[in-house]
């Protein structure tokens, strides 16, 4: 019985271990970013839109309309999606990372010019063709 049990535990974990991640195409349309996803209160809002998600590059506007994101990459590693984008308007570069899980992105932007680091959530928006 013993054996039977170490040989089950044995068979989940390696099933964990080798999760397949994410098609990369998830990533693509309009993400709602919330800036301050432990205030629900606040309405601090941005967008992020990939227009590509493949050959491992990114490409998309990243915070609002016109500023594009100038260095784009995904992997897959253990079982996850994760992406890193570059982008930058008048006051610097911000350097993006993020990963994917039930349907949300989880991430974070640092700022070099305003020195600042932000923590936020993004969900799909629907869009209508």
């Amino acid at each position: 019985m013993k054996k039977v049990m170490i040989s089950l535990i044995l068979l989940t974990a390696s099933s964990f271990a080798f999760a397949q991640a994410p098609d990369p195409s998830v990533l693509l349309g309009s993400w709602k970013m919330d800036m301050s996803p432990d205030n629900p209160s606040d309405n601090n809002f941005a967008m992020i839109r990939i227009t590509k998600a493949s050959d491992n590059q990114i490409k998309g506007v990243f915070y609002r309309e016109g500023v594009k994101i100038k260095e784009g990459r995904f992997t897959t590693q253990m079982g996850k999606l994760y992406g890193a984008v570059v982008s930058g308007d008048n006051s610097g570069t911000y350097n993006s990372t993020f990963y994917y899980k039930d349907g949300q992105l989880y991430g974070t932007t640092h700022s070099l010019g305003r020195d600042f680091l932000s923590v936020w959530t993004a969900t799909k928006i629907n869009e209508s063709k």
